[in-house]
């Protein structure tokens, strides 16, 4: 799991009232297609994905904004609090074919909360050679679905050192003044492209922002999910990575 994704993860501190209220309600709509130098059919199942936004909730049940995680299955950022759902059912029953037992006795569908400190918030624009930071760009616009989006750089360091720049358009009208889902942007992404490797790229554009028709009951969580805390977290998954690590070299 990449470092880029581990801080949406890792995150936990509380805080106080930190944002601006955006008052959108509604839904957006991207498409995904395929803009690398290796072209390829985006299956049908990921063609699209959509978040739904509430003031400054935002929740998607769409995989390609997990960021390669294949356990997640929701995540809702509401201000600077996170909460992620993981459903790490069919990764259970693999390692018990494997006789692998975990130092783990909980639910295999867990639910995960974060909050981010105003320094963790005001890090995320500091220039550094290590993890990532967001460039906001001054005066480079774009039209994308009817709206006025931003330019934003995410500059993200690999273990070789190497500054790995993504670009993002945002628009900060819409949305949470931070947003994990896109790795801590202003509001919402309308249009980014994501890495697959090999050559290989997708690019998610908003294709439609369809206002109204979301109530805050549709920002509710699936159900079935156990709470548990960062330190078990971050316990049970270290081990995980320790085991599927084992497993590959076999």
């Amino acid at each position: 799991m990449k470092k880029i994704i581990l801080l949406a993860v890792v995150a936990c501190l509380s805080v106080g009232t930190l944002f601006a209220q955006n008052n959108f309600k509604g839904t957006i709509v991207y498409s995904v297609t395929s803009t690398g130098e290796t072209s390829f059919q985006v299956p049908d199942q990921i063609a699209t994905a959509e978040i739904k936004v509430y003031d400054s909730k935002v929740l998607t049940s769409s995989p390609l904004f997990f960021g390669g995680n294949p356990f997640t299955n929701s995540i809702l950022v509401d201000g600077p609090e996170q909460f992620i759902c993981m459903d790490l059912s069919q990764l259970m029953m693999y390692f018990s074919s494997q006789d692998i037992e975990l130092d783990y006795s909980g639910s295999s569908k867990i639910l995960v909360s974060h909050k981010l400190t105003k320094a963790e918030i005001d890090s995320l624009t500091i220039p550094v050679t290590e993890g990532y930071y967001i460039e906001y760009v001054s005066g480079e616009t774009k039209t994308i679905a009817g709206k006025t989006a931003k330019k934003a750089v995410i500059h993200a360091f690999g273990e070789d050192g190497d500054d790995n720049m993504t670009t993002i358009w945002y628009t900060d009208e819409i949305g949470p003044d931070v947003n994990m889902i896109f790795n801590g942007v202003k509001g919402v992404a309308l249009e980014y492209a994501m890495d697959l490797g090999e050559g290989r790229q997708i690019t998610l554009s908003a294709k439609e922002i369809k206002s109204g028709k979301v109530k805050e009951v549709d920002m509710l969580l699936p159900s079935g999910y156990e709470t548990i805390s960062e330190k078990e977290f971050t316990k049970l998954f270290e081990q995980i990575q320790e085991e599927l690590k084992y497993l590959n070299e076999e």
